[in-house]
């Protein structure tokens, strides 16, 4: 079975990013392709990019990057869950991509953004960065507004359309993750 991470892009104090996640859970669940499960990088503590040698090379020291490396790897594809920080995608996140390389390749990745844009901006330049590390972004996003999307903030009741929109995500991501598995065992 194809399996699937829910990447919780945020670890800041007091972030609206697990309950989005939760959501995206929520109706992946009901999805009979693939399993999903979440991985919050609040809960892996990366310190900063701490590594001698390149990712690229796959000669990881650190403890911490190797259990990351372990997590990565037994994924097929991944739903990014991101805010929008100054126009840009989270530290923590641009970090956890940085930590390893090989375990992303040739795999597919949706996003999912939240932010006063939908997290345009972020999910752009992450797209950049999946580019490099051979991760194939998918068309579809969810680009979940402040305004209209967490009405009470910082609670998050998506607009009834989301789901829809989400939908198209997660079936791109499942078909992409399934298509790429053959080029993983070439």
């Amino acid at each position: 079975m194809t399996k699937i991470a829910i990447i919780v892009g945020s670890t800041r104090p007091g972030r609206i990013g697990r309950a989005v996640a939760d959501w995206v859970h929520l109706v992946a669940s009901k999805r009979t392709e693939a399993d999903y499960e979440i991985v919050d990088l609040a809960d892996h503590g990366l310190p900063l990019y701490d590594e001698q040698i390149p990712a690229a090379v796959g000669q990881y020291a650190g403890d911490h990057t190797k259990s990351w490396a372990e997590v990565v790897a037994r994924y097929d594809g991944y739903v990014v869950v991101t805010p929008e920080y100054n126009h840009g995608a989270p530290a923590a996140l641009k970090n956890a991509f940085d930590f390893v390389y090989a375990e992303w390749a040739n795999k597919a990745v949706g996003f999912v953004g939240y932010g006063a844009v939908g997290a345009a901006r972020a999910v752009e330049h992450l797209k950049l960065v999946a580019t490099e590390l051979s991760l194939a972004s998918v068309a579809a996003q969810v680009t979940l507004l402040i305004p209209g999307d967490f009405p009470s903030y910082p609670e998050f009741t998506p607009q009834e359309f989301r789901e829809a929109e989400l939908e198209r995500v997660l079936g791109q991501v499942e078909s992409w993750s399934k298509a790429l598995a053959a080029v993983r065992t070439a």
